[in-house]
């Protein structure tokens, strides 16, 4: 089987495994991503050398009080602040720091910052005022795929001039302009034909999704170019691991709850 092939059929897999398992209920949605954040985590550990028991261990606890107590508000909000603050620590690490080694106490933030506490947030975007819907997460998704397809496509086609080349050499400025133009375009649709959501609010959270999305993918690579590998597992045939798909949402959760949390308090 070539590569090409491994690489449609496994993410034929992965879409179709998301998909179920988000519109089927809030409990597989819970199982699906509480396995996808065990295996990031383990994944993420395995990349920076870091010993993988304590984080896993950790990891599953808090998702377990995440998802199964009720947490309020304010509790919300300082993991939210907490996962902002690693946030820019991940930005100061990929525009700033010339570091090629993380220290010990940078990864244990970093596993927890910027893998556990995003997939928390995760798990209560799509959780609105009448309780669960799919369509939430899984427009975001939509949002997501788009940028990625179409930022490939404009890049390969006309992109010339590069957007971060020591950190991802194939990503290029009118990749990136094609990919929010794209998602943009894909926000309308899904605000008119799919979601109840308002389309200022889809547009906001497109335009979220382009530019913090492409940061998440940048930061990955630049995690595997201190690591020195091309990919952080082999899970999946031709895309990588697990944290090699979830990099953009996992950077655009933050940023999207945070939005969710001032659209809430204006109203």
């Amino acid at each position: 089987m070539n590569e090409s092939l491994k690489r449609l059929l496994s993410g034929v897999v992965y879409v179709a495994l998301l998909l179920i398992a988000t519109s089927y209920s809030i409990t597989s949605f819970y199982f699906l991503f509480g396995i996808f954040m065990l295996i990031a985590i383990y994944e993420f550990c395995q990349l920076v050398n870091l010993n993988k028991i304590l984080p896993l261990l950790f990891g599953a606890f808090t998702y377990v009080l995440a998802t199964q107590f009720k947490t309020s508000q304010t509790n919300n909000i300082i993991l939210l602040l907490a996962t902002l603050f690693v946030s820019i620590k991940c930005l100061h690490l990929l525009f700033i720091s010339k570091k090629e080694k993380i220290d010990n106490v940078s990864k244990y933030i970093y596993v927890i910052g910027y893998v556990i506490f995003p997939f928390l947030l995760i798990t209560k975007i799509p959780i609105g005022k009448y309780g669960y819907n799919p369509k939430i997460i899984i427009s975001i998704f939509i949002l997501i795929w788009t940028n990625d397809t179409f930022a490939y496509i404009v890049g390969k086609s006309i992109g010339k001039n590069k957007l971060l080349e020591k950190i991802s050499p194939k990503k290029t400025i009118e990749g990136f302009l094609g990919g929010v133009f794209f998602t943009v375009i894909a926000s309308y649709l899904i605000s008119k034909f799919y979601t109840e959501g308002s389309l200022f609010i889809w547009i906001i959270i497109a335009i979220l999704v382009s530019f913090l999305g492409t940061l998440g993918d940048l930061i990955e690579s630049k995690f595997k170019r201190i690591a020195g590998v091309k990919d952080s597992g082999s899970l999946m045939p031709g895309h990588g691991g697990i944290l090699d798909r979830l990099d953009s949402i996992i950077f655009v959760a933050p940023f999207v709850y945070l939005f969710y949390q001032i659209l809430y308090y204006v109203s």
